[in-house]
């Protein structure tokens, strides 16, 4: 079985563009508005129009089975208007979410956003993950690292501040993908440089912080191959062994609760990945329909078409077979899936 851990809604019906569009015009007018929730109205039809020529199609011509699917990250826009704007955009997010794995239960399983907003801490986005997580089945979360959208003028990942969220993600047993959403800084081009950044800024949080020890079964999926970790491995190793005597993790301590995922458009990024960092850390994902869409000119292919780069890694049936679905089984232990296949490892 194929699992990609990493999707999102990129294709969701206008009407979504349009209720947000509505918000952003009413905080125009009104920087602090806090209108109301409202309605979304969109058919079950108008969500299978969205879905069958684009992440099914692509679903079925690459052989993923499943995906766990969460709101378009760009759109989650923490940095954009106030608490209430975040809970109300996030709601109709998620309840569509929910909507598309009803219709497709064999091809989509649901992970949420949460309605993080800048200087509001954590007490809402505790709600939302637990109404998504106990009432609607969701097995996983997106946390916003930098919910100013490129200011990073918000407490670190390892201020205790983050503790209530971090106490409900261990209760309920769900990782947390942690995704920036687009940047406001014109500093940073949103998927080419702010969300790898923004993955790179969160490992090394963790690594100098010693949180995990204060959370030893909270569970991080680092997406986009991780940022610049697989390929500075020396660097941050090293920094760590220095460090120790000054409350550092070590390298081998924080992989045992952060993960990577296979998000690297190219086979020489994909064959550093898995030389580098260990099997058992690295989950398959695509992103897909995602940053980069197009034809590489050198292959014919798709970049976004990374099983084609797991299959060709040099890689064993079993660390294929892990990476494939193995570990998303480990790490997402909500997911319901099929008993796994020939190969797989569990703990």
């Amino acid at each position: 079985m194929i699992v990609d851990c990493h999707g999102h809604f990129t294709t969701a019906p206008a009407q979504l563009g349009a209720y947000r569009d509505a918000q952003k015009a009413a905080l125009a007018a009104d920087p602090d508005h806090v209108g109301t929730r409202g309605s979304l109205s969109i058919s079950d039809d108008e969500l299978v129009a969205a879905l069958e020529p684009n992440q099914l199609r692509l679903q079925r011509e690459r052989g993923i089975d499943v995906t766990l699917f969460s709101p378009r990250a760009s759109w989650m826009g923490h940095h954009i208007g106030n608490e209430h704007t975040s809970r109300f955009w996030t709601e109709h997010c998620n309840d569509l979410i929910r909507r598309v794995c009803d219709l497709y239960p064999d091809q989509f399983v649901p992970v949420c956003q949460l309605p993080q907003s800048p200087g509001a801490g954590v007490a809402s986005s505790v709600r939302e993950l637990r109404r998504c997580v106990e009432e609607m089945g969701f097995v996983g979360c997106n946390v916003n690292p930098d919910p100013s959208g490129g200011l990073w003028n918000g407490p670190p990942l390892f201020d205790r501040e983050w503790w209530p969220l971090y106490e409900a993600l261990c209760e309920l047993d769900v990782p947390a993908m942690i995704h920036v959403s687009a940047a406001c800084n014109p500093h940073f081009h949103t998927t080419g440089s702010h969300y790898l950044g923004a993955d790179t800024t969160a490992f090394m949080q963790a690594l100098t912080s010693g949180l995990f020890r204060d959370f030893p079964t909270m569970r991080w999926v680092i997406p986009h191959g991780g940022g610049a970790v697989p390929y500075h491995w020396g660097r941050f190793k090293g920094m760590a062994e220095e460090n120790l005597d000054a409350g550092w993790s070590s390298l081998g301590d924080l992989m045992e609760n952060v993960f990577f995922d296979t998000c690297v458009y190219h086979q020489a990024g994909v064959d550093l990945l898995v030389d580098v960092v260990p099997t058992r850390n690295i989950l398959f994902a695509s992103e897909m329909v995602g940053a980069v869409k197009g034809t590489d000119p050198d292959t014919g292919e798709f970049y976004d078409d990374t099983k084609r780069y797991i299959d060709r890694a040099a890689l064993s049936d079993e660390q294929r077979s892990d990476i494939f679905e193995g570990n998303v089984r480990r790490v997402y232990p909500r997911l319901q899936l099929p008993a796994p296949t020939e190969g797989a490892q569990l703990p």
